[in-house]
C-alpha cells in the first residue's frame, strides 16, 4: 500500500524511527522536500544513526531509496553521510539510492547568505543555517544549479560564473564581505559532482515501469513548519504537507492510499516563532532530559510544552490523516499531572476557529494522572497502565482519527499496535 508520513507539530516528531519499522513493508522510500535542515534519527543494537538527506530506509537490504526532486542536497553532507554509513556497514551504492537530476544543489554562498540575513533581521527566524533558505529562493528566482547541471562541467561551470557574477556584489555592498572566486569553488565542487554524479538519474522515467511496488514518501519537519501552512514567517522554505508528496517526489503517477501523521505524546519546537503551550521551569527540564530533546542536526535544545490537540486537528485536517501514530508516551511517564489543550483563548474570549496567527493565543488545559511505570518493554496495548491508555483514548476521540501505533522507548522495536477500539 502506498503510503505518505509527515509530522503534525513543528517536527521532530519522532518520524525516522517510524519510518525505519514501516518500511519494512514497503519496496521505496522516499523524501520528498527539505534539506539537510532536517534530521530522523534511528536507533539499533545501541548504535544511532542520524539521517539528514538518506532516507532511514537505507539501513534495510532490498530498499530502493529516493532523494525526490523536491530536496535541496548539499552535496558535501551527502557524501559524508553515505561515507558514514559505509563505514558502519551499510551498502550505499547506486542500486539502492537514487537521487532526482531536478534536485537543487546548496552551494557554499547559499550557507553564507544565510547566516548573514539572520544576523541583518529584527525578526529573528531561527534559521539552522544550512543554506536551505536561500538555495530555495534561487530555485523560485530560476538561477538555481540543479543535479543536472552540477554533473555536467559545462553546464555547471556556466551557472556557477552566472551566480557569481550576480552574488558576489550583494556580499560586497549588502554585508561588507568578500565574494567566492569562481576557480576555488569550481575545482572543488567539480570534484563532488563526479562522486554523486552515479546515483542520479530521471526519477520519473526511472520509477514509472514500477508502479506495482510499495512507495512510502516521508516529510521533513512538520506541518507547521510548512512555507504555506506553517507559523508563518517562522516556517521552512518547502512545502511539508502530504499533497506535497508527489510533486516533490516527481511521481505524480503513484496512487496514495494511506496518509499517516507523527505526533508527540507533549509538544516541541526548535527556533523561534508562537508556542502556545510552551513550559519553563523543572517540567521543561524533564521533557528535555528524559525525551532527549537537543536538535538532531544543530543540537540546539527544544522547546517542549503540553499536547495541543487543536494544533493537532488542525494538522490533521491540512493533511487528510486518516492514521495517527504517537511518539514518546513513555517520556511522560514519571509525572504527576499531564495536561491537555483542548481550546484557545486570546484576550479573555474563547476562540472558535482555528486562529490566523497563533501569537499572544493561551491554551485551555484538561489535565490527567500520570503513570509510574516504565513502559518501554510493553508490547501490547492492553498491558499499558490504565492511565496511559486513558490519555490515548481521550486524544483519539477528540481528534476523530485512529491510532494505530505508539512508540514506548527509543529503541526501533519498542514501538506497539493499537487496534480499533482496543481499550
Amino acid at each position: 500500500m502506498n503510503t505518505v508520513l509527515v509530522g503534525l507539530q513543528w517536527g521532530d516528531e519522532g518520524k525516522g524511527k517510524i519510518i525505519d519499522y514501516l518500511c519494512r513493508d514497503a519496496d521505496i522510500i522516499v523524501r520528498f522536500q527539505g534539506g539537510n535542515n532536517a534530521g530522523h534519527t534511528v536507533i539499533t543494537n545501541q548504535k544511532k544513526f542520524v539521517f539528514h538527506l538518506i532516507p532511514s530506509g537505507i539501513l534495510h537490504k532490498n530498499k530502493i531509496c529516493v532523494i525526490g526532486q523536491g530536496v535541496v542536497v548539499d552535496p558535501e553532507v551527502l557524501l559524508d553521510e553515505i561515507e558514514i554509513l559505509k563505514k558502519a556497514g551499510i551498502s550505499v551504492t547506486s542500486k539502492n539510492l537514487k537521487i532526482s537530476n531536478f534536485c537543487h544543489i546548496i552551494m557554499p554562498y547559499h550557507r553564507i547568505i544565510d547566516s548573514l540575513r539572520e544576523q541583518k533581521r529584527v525578526q529573528k527566524i531561527g534559521t539552522t543555517k544550512r543554506g536551505i533558505g536561500p538555495c530555495y529562493k534561487d530555485r523560485v528566482s530560476r538561477c538555481g544549479i540543479r543535479m543536472g547541471d552540477f554533473i555536467n562541467k559545462d553546464s555547471f561551470a556556466f551557472k556557477l560564473k552566472d551566480n557569481l557574477r550576480e552574488k558576489n556584489p550583494i556580499f560586497k555592498d549588502a554585508y561588507g564581505q568578500k565574494g567566492f572566486k569562481f576557480n576555488s569553488v569550481y575545482n572543488k565542487y567539480k570534484k563532488l559532482a563526479q562522486k554523486v554524479k552515479p546515483f542520479v538519474c530521471d526519477i520519473t522515467d526511472y520509477f514509472y515501469k514500477k508502479q506495482d511496488k510499495n512507495f512510502l514518501f516521508e516529510g521533513a519537519q512538520g506541518t507547521f513548519l510548512d512555507i504555506d501552512a506553517g507559523t508563518y514567517p517562522f516556517v521552512t522554505s518547502s512545502s511539508v504537507v502530504a499533497s506535497n508528496a508527489l510533486l516533490g517526489s516527481g511521481l505524480p503517477f503513484i496512487n496514495l492510499k494511506k496518509r499517516i501523521g507523527v505526533a508527540k505524546a507533549y509538544t516541541t519546537r526548535v527556533g523561534e516563532g508562537p508556542f502556545p503551550t510552551e513550559l519553563s521551569g523543572k517540567i521543561l527540564d524533564y521533557l528535555q532530559e528524559e525525551g532527549g530533546e537537543f536538535g538532531a542536526t544543530t543540537g540546539r535544545p527544544r522547546r517542549c510544552g503540553w499536547l495541543d490537540l487543536v494544533l493537532l486537528k488542525r494538522a490533521i485536517k491540512i493533511n487528510n490523516i486518516n492514521t495517527l501514530i504517537i511518539t514518546k508516551l513513555d517520556v511522560l511517564g514519571n509525572l504527576d499531572k499531564i495536561k491537555v489543550c483542548l481550546k484557545y483563548k486570546k484576550n479573555k474570549k474563547i476562540v472558535k476557529n482555528f486562529p490566523y496567527s497563533l501569537e499572544n493565543i493561551k491554551p485551555i488545559y484538561k489535565e490527567f494522572k500520570g503513570w509510574e511505570k516504565d513502559i518501554s518493554k510493553i508490547k501490547s496495548f492492553t498491558k499499558l497502565p490504565k492511565k496511559a491508555k486513558d490519555y490515548l483514548n481521550f486524544m483519539e476521540k477528540y481528534l476523530e482519527v485512529s491510532i494505530n501505533f505508539i512508540s514506548v522507548g527509543k529503541d526501533r522495536e519498542e514501538i506497539l499496535k493499537k487496534r480499533r477500539r482496543e481499550s
